[in-house]
């Protein structure tokens, strides 16, 4: 079902342009994508906006959310949508999707499996009951492939909630073992020498750049680290990633298929050069898999990375 924006009453994007006094400018039939289409790939109703953006959404009403002691309903910002706009390549989708902390893993694989791009990762709230995060989605291509996506990683959203109605508050993985794990193994692997301090081994790996103009790096926090704590057999594993654009898709793909979690990823600065982004990552595995996998990681990215500070 598609439902077209009109004049007698006017809402969604028309609304807010008109509040705001901004030009609505309306595009010509051959800017506009097939919503009938969409709709169809994405199992959802559609919406066009004056400019000819398709838009779906889903309203997050299966979980009961309370934000500092308020419950909270869809309309109030709990609402999943992807917004699709015809582009030389077919077409592109950007979208924010409604995700408790069990539904991630199942979110971003089926994104990733899909041909998407995760964009963004993180909280809108404090003081909520469940913890709401959102995660943002992109991509280009195929209009009804796009949409086939999106629909893809609400339904594995969908499938967790039916295996459990209230979203878990643990991963369910072994916990560290009361040991130490080898400062050794993880500089054989990774490549970097640790530093190891109340039986936590931890790696840092600076990068550069600039910020207003000066040099910085490292030690103003442009920085890849993880940090190890337990024993060979149960270990547990967090850290951050900096990443430049093109490198953030290839490294949250490989922390994925290690089975490494993905719990943030967003921008610690704003102005830098080169624009850099962070992904906060946590795993509960044998010592030397979570150490591999962050060492495919550190593969993936040196693939496509830039030379710092350009």
């Amino acid at each position: 079902m598609t439902i077209r924006y009109g004049l007698l009453a006017p809402t969604g994007l028309l609304a807010l342009a008109l509040l705001s006094g901004s030009p609505v400018a309306s595009a010509p039939p051959e800017d506009r994508l097939d919503a009938e289409r969409i709709a169809a790939a994405s199992g959802a109703k559609t919406s066009i906006a004056p400019d000819g953006v398709v838009r779906i959404a889903w309203p997050r009403a299966d979980v009961k959310v309370s934000v500092d002691g308020v419950p909270m309903k869809p309309f109030a910002g709990l609402g999943s949508w992807a917004a699709f706009s015809k582009a030389p390549h077919g077409a592109m989708v950007m979208g924010d999707t409604v995700v408790f902390q069990d539904e991630v893993d199942a979110a971003m694989d089926a994104a990733f499996a899909r041909g998407l791009e995760v964009t963004g990762l993180h909280n809108h709230f404090f003081h909520d009951e469940p913890k709401v995060y959102f995660m943002h989605v992109g991509g280009k291509g195929d209009p009804e492939a796009l949409a086939s996506g999106i629909k893809a990683v609400w339904d594995a959203i969908k499938k967790v909630r039916a295996s459990d109605p209230v979203p878990r508050d643990g991963f369910g993985e072994m916990g560290p073992e009361a040991d130490e794990v080898p400062a050794a193994m993880v500089e054989e692997v990774i490549g970097h020498k640790p530093q190891v301090q109340d039986g936590i081994v931890k790696v840092t790996i600076g990068r550069e750049g600039t910020m207003h103009g000066v040099k910085v790096g490292g030690s103003m926090g442009l920085t890849t680290w993880a940090a190890f704590v337990g024993g060979n057999a149960h270990a547990v594993v967090d850290g951050d990633f900096i990443m430049a654009a093109d490198e953030v898709q290839p490294v949250l793909r490989a922390l994925r298929k290690a089975g490494i979690h993905v719990v943030a990823l967003h921008n610690h600065m704003v102005g830098e050069a080169p624009a850099y982004y962070f992904v906060h990552f946590w795993g509960k595995a044998p010592a030397r898999d979570l150490a591999l996998g962050l060492r495919s990681a550190l593969d993936a990215q040196k693939a496509v990375a830039r030379p710092s500070g350009h």
